[in-house]
């Protein structure tokens, strides 16, 4: 029975985990996408109908694994694959059974206790805040970081000026010969297709200086 409960403890434990993703989502999506202001009383139901969810997924894995231990009852030949059981699968398949009820009954318990949804409810908002919160923090340390304030500035400027050199301006040089091709094709004239000295406020003379 010890092992059977803290089987039965994980099991809750993960499954409680899943239900305050699921929620943090919601939150997520309700109050963001949808503009809506966080509402506890209206995410409380959404997480008790997530936790029963999880219950119900247990009972009929329950169903199936009592089933299976029927099935397997007094057969005594080679299994011709992973699920097809044998009798001597049947007292892995009994635990399995008692896991999965156990692992529901506690799950609808904890769907029935108003303290334990709001509880659950609170810790998917933190999260959901937090993952916004660190979103938005690295969005204003790139859109507002300066060259004398990036400690990476001077040793990621070399990786960006042969990326310039190598990417950018042959791709440019490219864009700029199939233009003046195009543009020769419809009245004859040659077009310079040169790249322009400068490209994104870069000399390009100077890029090997």
């Amino acid at each position: 029975m010890g092992k059977t409960a803290e089987a039965i403890a994980e099991g809750v434990s993960i499954a409680c985990a899943a239900a305050r993703l699921a929620v943090r989502n919601h939150i997520l999506v309700e109050t963001i996408a949808h503009d809506e202001a966080f509402d506890l009383a209206r995410v409380a139901p959404f997480a008790h109908d997530t936790l029963v969810a999880l219950a119900v997924e247990q009972e009929e894995a329950a169903d199936l694994a009592k089933r299976q231990r029927k099935k397997a009852w007094g057969k005594f030949t080679d299994p011709d694959g992973t699920h097809d059981y044998r009798d001597r699968d049947t007292r892995n398949l009994r635990k399995r059974y008692k896991q999965y009820v156990g692992v529901a009954k506690e799950l609808r318990r904890i769907a029935e206790d108003p303290h334990a949804v709001r509880t659950l409810v609170e810790q998917a908002r933190d999260a959901a805040w937090g993952d916004v919160e660190a979103n938005l923090e690295r969005r204003l340390n790139v859109e507002g970081m300066r060259p004398d304030l990036d400690p990476d500035y001077e040793r990621l400027r070399a990786a960006r000026m042969q990326s310039l050199r190598l990417v950018d301006l042959p791709r440019l040089a490219a864009h700029r010969r199939r233009a003046a091709e195009a543009e020769e094709g419809a009245d004859g004239d040659p077009v310079d297709a040169t790249p322009s000295p400068r490209v994104a406020g870069i000399d390009v003379s100077e890029l090997d200086a």
